[in-house]
């Protein structure tokens, strides 16, 4: 098992889904069962699905990082516990691959890929959504290259998204 003395897991959250749509409502509970189990969310709530994550994670008294674009310091409304105005614009996305201890990918637009190859190159295991659609449904037969950089685990559920978090070595007692 992974050992996590100093800080809890973070996971981050990268991707993109509408509200209504299965990738959203299962965004919202992945962020707010690994907010429970402890595990810090990090988000840059820039879609709305890992809005919807960083929310559902705050509901329930969960942690979470967001790393913006912006420089704006007081964003309006935006759910964290804690927040991270980088000024980069999308070269923000290296931080956003680099923050999570594996990062969860749903759906996904050219941002969502840019982090996931950031996150591949540094080897952060990726945690594809599968089953409803969208980039991530692909994303295990059709990893960013060769190398094998980090493990791709699939979730169609929460709990098989648990399930996953255990084969990596996380903790899952919640």
């Amino acid at each position: 098992m992974r050992e996590f003395t100093k800080r809890p897991p973070q996971i981050c959250v990268l991707g993109s889904a509408e509200p209504g749509s299965d990738s959203y409502e299962l965004a919202g509970a992945a962020g707010e069962k690994l907010a429970t189990m402890g595990y810090t969310i990090v988000s840059g709530c820039g879609s709305p699905a890992t809005r919807y994550a960083a929310e559902r994670a705050l509901a329930v008294g969960g942690q979470v990082l967001s790393i913006l674009p912006s420089s704006d310091i007081d964003p309006k409304d935006h759910p964290c516990t804690i927040l991270i105005p980088c000024g980069m614009g999308d070269a923000r996305n290296l931080l956003m691959a680099l923050s999570g201890d594996a990062c969860l990918v749903i759906g996904g637009r050219a941002g969502t890929k840019s982090e996931v190859h950031l996150a591949w190159l540094n080897k952060r295991p990726l945690l594809p959504l599968t089953g409803t659609g969208g980039w991530s449904d692909t994303l295990a037969e059709d990893p960013p290259d060769e190398r094998q950089n980090a493990p791709i685990l699939p979730w169609e559920s929460v709990d098989s998204l648990v399930a996953n978090m255990a084969t990596l070595g996380f903790p899952v007692e919640s």
